[in-house]
C-alpha cells in the first residue's frame, strides 16, 4: 500500500486491510459509492453516538448506492464486539499500525485532560464509484453530521443516475468536490 496522502480529487489506489465481516478490500466496492468515517476510538461516547447514527441511516445509504466504513486504530476483536454490541451493520477496519489514518491524514495531536499526544481526527470521505474521494469532513463534531452525510451520498447518486441515463456509454461523474471542516 503506498504511503503517499490521499487528495482530494483523486483516484484511491487499491487497499487490503483487517476488518470485522472479511477482509476489506477497496476495490470490492468499485461501483458504488462509500463512506469511510474514521472515528477515535470503540465504545466512547461520541464514537458509539457516531457509529449508531450510521447504523440508524444505512438503509438510507444503501438507497443512495452508498456503503459504510468505519475505522479507528483498535484491534480487530475490539471492533467485532463494538459492531455486536451495537449491532452495526456496516464493516469496522482495524488499523493499529496507522496505515490508512496516514494516508488520509487524519492523525493529528490532541489534548486531551491536560495531556498531548496523537489521535484520530473524526474525519469522514465519500468516494464515487469510481474510486475517486469527491467529497471531505475534518475535525467534525457528531450532531448532524451523518444527516449532511447522506444529502451528500444522495446527490453523487442523483449525479450519477442523471449521467448514466443521459449517456449510458461514459457513467462517469462530475459532481463537484469539496472539502469541509468541522465548527
Amino acid at each position: 500500500m503506498s504511503e503517499e496522502k490521499i487528495q482530494l480529487n483523486q483516484i484511491i489506489d487499491d487497499f487490503t486491510a483487517e476488518a470485522t465481516i472479511r477482509p476489506f478490500k477497496f476495490s470490492d466496492y468499485k461501483g458504488k459509492n462509500l463512506v469511510i468515517y474514521f472515528y477515535p476510538k470503540d465504545n466512547t461516547p461520541g464514537c458509539t453516538a457516531e457509529s449508531i447514527d450510521f447504523r440508524d441511516h444505512y438503509s438510507e445509504f444503501q438507497k443512495a448506492g452508498t456503503e459504510i466504513v468505519g475505522i479507528s486504530r483498535d484491534s480487530l476483536r475490539s471492533h467485532e464486539n463494538f459492531a455486536r454490541k451495537f449491532d452495526l451493520p456496516f464493516t469496522l477496519i482495524s488499523d493499529p499500525e496507522e496505515k490508512l489514518c496516514n494516508r488520509f491524514d487524519v492523525m493529528k495531536t490532541k489534548t486531551r485532560y491536560g495531556k498531548v499526544g496523537r489521535g484520530i481526527e473524526r474525519s469522514t470521505f465519500l468516494i464515487d464509484r469510481n474510486g475517486q474521494l469527491v467529497k471531505e469532513w475534518r475535525g467534525v463534531k457528531v450532531a448532524g453530521h451523518i444527516e449532511e452525510i447522506l444529502e451528500a451520498a444522495r446527490q453523487l447518486d442523483q449525479s450519477f443516475s442523471c449521467l448514466y441515463k443521459g449517456n449510458e456509454a461514459t457513467g462517469s461523474s462530475h459532481l463537484s468536490s469539496q472539502h469541509v471542516t468541522g465548527n
